[in-house]
């Protein structure tokens, strides 16, 4: 029986541990929390997550909350005008719905299974120092704690790493009472509302400690209108706040918050952090490695929602490539592989399409965005571009790809 280390407990560590631990490994996870401390503590993430990451779950028999969570049958995006009015205004169908479940839920109950089917957990924040010390008594040692001292392991890859500096303020709310978009009754979806120059503003159903509510997630351009979260302590003020922004900024969105009401009081988050790619193996003191797992090593801005579902993937991924390894060495020449072959396939293209997402859009994307509010074939899928980052590589990036794409589109609605 091959023992292996799981250090984190987030949507990547724990999906990997119980993985492993179904198929006989012998697996230790630490964690700096007992499942209590996060099912009470405040919320961590925003987490919609599209069809083939929701696929991963259901793999592995660990989506407990499916038939509670809301189904996220859509996308929409709203493009704001200068006098509160919004020029772009669509609905994009999704192939297979979405969903989203509060962390707090889904890592405190995925905690409390892995240690039910015997697996042995460790409360205990890890330094370099541990990782040095276990590394010689685990077949493998992986790393999916994104913050902290065990990230300064991995070496900051500069040549897929265009950015230095965060380039978003994020703020989220948790709420209850929220009513429903007039246009789209009964319609559970994700919106996307762009405020050129200050920032976005995601609204979308969640399943959350206290049953269904809403997220209302800023993000805004560092020093602009949105970023005024700093130093605000109470949850109750940084509602305030928020939904202050959302009557400036989103007023339509703002129209449907009379009622909202935080959660809990745990319900607010605030925070910023650059984009960064890493080098996927870390050294430690006394020589041994160790491999870095999901946002350890590809962390993105999520202003493409992508975070969770990369984690996912990432998971998924390493999974297959430690069950195909079979009994030989988890060398540096597999940590490099292993990491390289989730990096191809699923973090590459997510981290290409959120830089161009974090950047100013060029006109050619502007007008795709415009044209999806034309034909419902261009807002599908863009729509599904979430669930599939790898579609955009075909139609967004380059503008002649845009012409003849929306060109393809146009004659095909006229043939109609």
């Amino acid at each position: 029986m091959r023992k292996i280390l799981v250090v984190g407990a987030g949507q990547s560590g724990l999906q990997l541990a119980l993985g492993l631990q179904a198929k006989g490994y012998e697996i230790t996870l630490m964690s700096n929390r007992t499942a209590d401390e996060i099912r009470t503590g405040r919320v961590m993430s925003t987490q919609v997550m599209f069809d083939s990451a929701l696929r991963h779950e259901r793999d592995l028999a660990l989506n407990f909350w499916e038939r509670q969570a809301p189904r996220i049958e859509g996308l929409g995006f709203s493009v704001a005008a200068g006098d509160g009015s919004r020029p772009i205004d669509w609905l994009g169908r999704l192939k297979a719905y979405a969903q989203s479940v509060d962390q707090r839920v889904k890592m405190a109950g995925w905690l409390d299974v892995f240690v039910q089917r015997g697996g042995q957990l460790v409360v205990h924040g890890a330094s370099v120092a541990d990782l040095d010390f276990f590394s010689r008594t685990y077949d493998l040692v992986l790393v999916a704690a994104g913050k902290g001292e065990l990230v300064s392991l991995f070496g900051r890859d500069a040549a897929r790493s265009p950015y230095e500096a965060p380039q978003r303020t994020l703020a989220v709310s948790y709420v209850h009472g929220l009513e429903p978009r007039p246009e789209h009754p009964g319609t559970e979806a994700v919106r996307c509302n762009l405020v050129r120059g200050v920032g976005e503003l995601f609204v979308m159903p969640t399943l959350t400690t206290s049953g269904r509510a809403d997220v209302l997630f800023w993000e805004g351009v560092p020093g602009g209108p949105l970023d005024a979260f700093k130093g605000v302590r109470e949850p109750g003020e940084h509602l305030a706040l928020t939904l202050e922004l959302m009557r400036t900024f989103t007023p339509w969105e703002y129209a449907r918050a009379a009622q909202a009401e935080l959660t809990d009081a745990g319900a607010v988050l605030a925070g910023r952090y650059p984009p960064v790619v890493r080098n996927p193996i870390g050294r430690l003191p006394g020589g041994g490695l160790v491999l870095g797992v999901a946002d350890v090593v590809v962390a993105n801005d999520p202003i493409t929602s992508q975070g969770s579902n990369a984690a996912a993937k990432c998971a998924a991924s390493y999974l297959s490539s430690i069950l195909m390894h079979g009994d030989k060495p988890f060398d540096e020449a597999w940590m490099k592989a292993t990491f390289d072959r989730f990096w191809f396939t699923t973090g590459k293209p997510v981290t290409q399409w959120t830089n161009a997402m974090l950047g100013g859009l060029p006109e050619h994307v502007r007008k795709l965005i415009g044209a999806a509010g034309r034909f419902q074939a261009v807002a599908d899928r863009f729509a599904n571009g979430y669930d599939q980052p790898a579609d955009f590589d075909g139609y967004f990036y380059d503008a002649q790809d845009v012409e003849d794409y929306l060109a393809e589109v146009a004659g095909a609605s006229v043939a109609e």
